[in-house]
């Protein structure tokens, strides 16, 4: 073995725990919201929604900064709901937990994964999607990361923007943006149309009360 490739391994450790401490030394601390994260898609599809609690547990565990869940139940369609919870910083113990990790904690099992394009007003951007079934109910799930200027949906691209941010203007404030839509009747395409005429005017509604970078 070359005596380069004997030192690299610790060459890549104590790369790692220089830029970990350069982080947290250039961290800015939580960074507010522009406006109040209640204030965001109010209605869509031209429908109300109706606000749903989350327990002290449940926000405890999940550690974001403020969220709005709502449901819509639209007079003719498909219901469906969106969350948004918004972390004001992210650190050691306090981060986005994804959605891949915790369906199936809560009894919903993916069974297909994939991604959409969808056209926000800052051009396209590609998001996570995922057909989730739980017993007999199934739905489509949309879901993405929204901050700093940019929306993100692959794990390893959002923990390295993470890094590089934090190093770079001492920011770390991020969204979780999530759309569920059941399938009724095995209309698949049905909930997708759903989930892709919700998710653009979410986005917008999302930056605009997002802090800017």
């Amino acid at each position: 073995m070359r005596s380069w490739q004997r030192w690299l391994p610790g060459g890549i450790l104590a790369s790692g725990c220089l830029l970990n401490t350069f982080v947290v030394m250039h961290r800015s601390g939580p960074v507010p919201l522009r406006a109040p994260i209640e204030t965001v898609a109010p209605q869509m599809l031209g429908t109300p929604g109706v606000d749903q609690p989350i327990s002290d547990d449940e926000r405890r565990v999940a550690g974001m900064s403020s969220f709005v869940l709502r449901n819509y139940a639209p007079a003719t369609g498909l219901p469906f709901s969106i969350y948004v919870g918004y972390y004001d910083e992210q650190h050691q113990g306090k981060s986005i937990h994804s959605p891949k990790n915790c369906l199936p904690g809560s009894g919903w099992e993916a069974v297909q994964a994939t991604t959409v394009t969808i056209q926000t007003a800052n051009g396209p951007a590609v998001v996570n999607r995922y057909r989730i079934v739980n017993e007999a109910q199934s739905a489509i799930v949309y879901y993405w990361y929204q901050g700093r200027g940019r929306i993100a949906h692959g794990e390893f691209r959002v923990k390295y923007e993470l890094l590089r941010d934090a190093a770079i203007y001492g920011r770390t404030e991020e969204a979780l943006v999530r759309i569920v839509v059941p399938i009724v009747h095995d209309d698949v395409a049905g909930a997708d149309r759903v989930a892709t005429a919700v998710a653009a005017p979410l986005a917008a509604d999302v930056d605009r009360v997002l802090p800017r970078l």
